[in-house]
């Protein structure tokens, strides 16, 4: 699904050529990588161009859920196995992994405890993380924040430069100011954090909660996220990554590109197809089409040409 504001947006960027070639994409992954500050990107199992300096490669996953055990997918630790599996399995390692939040399911000790043995299976040990709502439950985060919020600022948000590309990881699940809300004190963390970038700098914002209306009604936006956003709209080049959806989900809109990815535990169902979001249970066979890694964006220059994810079936 890809939302515009302007329907004509995709024709006029994207040739006849290049058109084909992204629908031969469908259903392949893609990792997400930076070529001299440039987003750009390469199918997986393809031969990767000489990699350069100030190349990089980054992976994202999102709502682990560890701790979940219900028919949507009774063996959530199975499945983000099969995640780490994958990323491991890369022919060239991300330089980081992101992971957008719902690390667990229920914020108990045990559910920390799994995750983070899985997690030291993964080849990459360079992690950044953001809160889900699921993370903050029982002891307002307490646990969260001692064991992956380290070097954090705050309520959990942060920032850090990578080969020319400047990333911010936001906290909009915590309920001190409500669900889908960033809060007066990040925002002004925010506007400080990036008042000394050059509007050249590539931005990666990456939060739990979609930073645009994906669907309020299921709580699926950030009530002041357009404050935020408006303090980016200088920069030429801004992407989002967030969870929470369960779902690929994509916006366009100016210079900000947005992406919800899908889970390593179980879908949601497509926004207005239920009477509530929640865990939605496939059958069996299919589970692992609908579970993935961030098979993120790819880019040229700055027109945006296609977006796909990598689910857990893809060899």
């Amino acid at each position: 699904m890809i939302e515009t504001k302007d329907p004509g947006l995709l024709t006029r960027d994207i040739d006849r050529r290049g058109f084909l070639k992204c629908m031969q994409w469908a259903g392949a992954g893609v990792v997400w990588s930076f070529a001299g500050g440039i987003p750009a990107s390469r199918l997986l199992g393809a031969q990767p161009a000489k990699a350069r300096s100030e190349d990089f490669a980054f992976v994202q996953i999102s709502d682990s859920h560890i701790g979940f055990d219900k028919a949507a997918n009774p063996d959530v630790t199975a499945t983000f196995q099969a995640a780490v599996d994958k990323i491991n399995a890369l022919d060239r390692q991300p330089d980081f992994i992101l992971h957008t939040g719902d690390l667990s399911h229920l914020a108990k000790a045990s559910e920390f405890d799994t995750l983070d043995q899985l997690l030291h299976g993964m080849r990459q040990k360079q992690m950044f993380f953001v809160p889900g709502e699921h993370d903050l439950l029982g002891d307002d985060g307490k646990q969260y924040f001692e064991r992956f919020g380290k070097g954090a600022e705050g309520r959990g948000w942060q920032s850090f430069d990578h080969k020319g590309v400047h990333f911010v990881g936001l906290n909009n699940a915590a309920q001190i100011e409500g669900l889908g809300a960033i809060g007066d004190q990040q925002m002004g963390w925010l506007k400080n954090d990036v008042a000394k970038l050059g509007a050249s700098t590539p931005i990666v914002v990456f939060a739990h909660i979609p930073l645009w209306a994906a669907y309020p009604d299921w709580g699926w936006a950030t009530k002041d996220s357009a404050q935020a956003l408006d303090m980016l709209k200088r920069f030429g080049s801004v992407t989002v990554l967030n969870g929470h959806i369960h779902q690929v989900m994509q916006k366009v809109e100016g210079n900000v590109t947005f992406h919800a990815a899908m889970s390593t535990a179980f879908p949601q169902p497509t926004p207005g197809s239920a009477a509530s979001a929640g865990p939605m249970k496939v059958p069996a066979e299919k589970l692992r089409e609908v579970l993935g890694i961030r098979n993120v964006n790819f880019m040229a220059g700055s027109h945006a040409l296609a977006v796909v994810d990598s689910p857990l079936s893809a060899a």
